[in-house]
């Protein structure tokens, strides 16, 4: 019984912190805040919810839920997939030329895909552009197979021991891809800190993550991260889904000299997933330094 007061308690308590959000929001915009923003009518959070809003600067949370649950990252996952490139591109191990093979294995992967053939292969570059844009899953597997000598399980190993050296202690990969696995898990917490890295180590590589269309074989693709028009500074970052997981959201935005970033798990709608990052990011954006 007294679980479930303490946890009716606790659902209470992030519906209020919505509903503050949202208070505060509107004082905003009636009072001519410096983000021209819509008021947007979120609804309320799911049990899979979990969000966190970082000021990158000071590396303070300005607001938290959930922020140290675990929950599956889905599509996230291929942020440090990329993080991955970056660094093999940085270490001179790769270039953005460098053909990446596509087996078997890779062009079996269930969609969202680029619909790659084996025997086929796809320039590094242009496999970053497919992952951030498109999210295809094999892309991504052929990527974990060539970074990992062969196979996408060591690659995950791989992933996961960067994930400690960059202090995300309760993530574990299992895929390159975010495709469903039980044991590929992670925390908002541990998605802001991967988003902050990109943006730290990688700045000469981080506006690949602001891109919203690709051109492959002269077909372009266009992206379904709409929070990047939603949000005045959003320079970038992905978004995810499985059953499991829910809609996922990683956003960064720089504005009026402030920058933050905040990651949004577990919503039921990408719509609602959106609507929530765009009502945090107005919010708290202000509370940066």
């Amino acid at each position: 019984m007294i679980g479930l007061v303490a946890g009716a308690w606790n659902r209470c308590k992030l519906s209020i912190s919505i509903f503050l959000v949202a208070a505060f929001v509107s004082a905003c915009a009636s009072s001519g805040g410096s983000i021209d923003e819509a008021v947007y009518s979120v609804a309320p959070t799911t049990a899979k919810y979990a969000a966190i809003v970082v000021d990158e600067k000071s590396g303070k949370m300005l607001y938290g839920a959930n922020v140290n649950e675990l929950r599956y990252p889905a599509s996230l996952t291929k942020m440090m997939t990329v993080y991955m490139l970056f660094e093999a591109m940085d270490q001179g191990r790769i270039s953005r030329d460098t053909p990446i093979p596509i087996s078997r294995n890779a062009a079996r992967r269930p969609p969202s895909k680029l619909g790659l053939k084996a025997g086929q292969s796809i320039p590094v570059d242009t496999a970053i552009r497919v992952l951030v844009v498109k999210s295809a899953n094999d892309v991504a597997t052929a990527v974990g197979e060539f970074l990992g000598g062969g196979s996408e399980a060591r690659f995950a190993d791989m992933m996961t021991a960067k994930a400690r050296t960059l202090g995300m202690s309760r993530t574990t990969f299992k895929n390159a891809s975010g495709l469903p696995d039980p044991d590929q898990v992670s925390t908002a917490t541990d998605m802001a800190r991967l988003s902050i890295a990109l943006r730290r180590n990688f700045p000469h590589h981080y506006s690949y993550f602001g891109q919203t269309e690709v051109t492959v074989a002269g077909r372009t693709i266009k992206g379904h991260n709409k929070a990047m028009k939603m949000i005045p500074g959003a320079d970038g970052l992905k978004t995810g889904y499985t059953r499991a997981s829910g809609f996922n959201l990683a956003t960064s935005v720089r504005h009026q000299g402030k920058s933050v970033v905040g990651v949004v798990m577990g919503e039921d709608k990408a719509s609602i997933r959106d609507a929530r990052m765009t009502q945090l990011m107005s919010a708290y954006i202000k509370r940066a330094k």
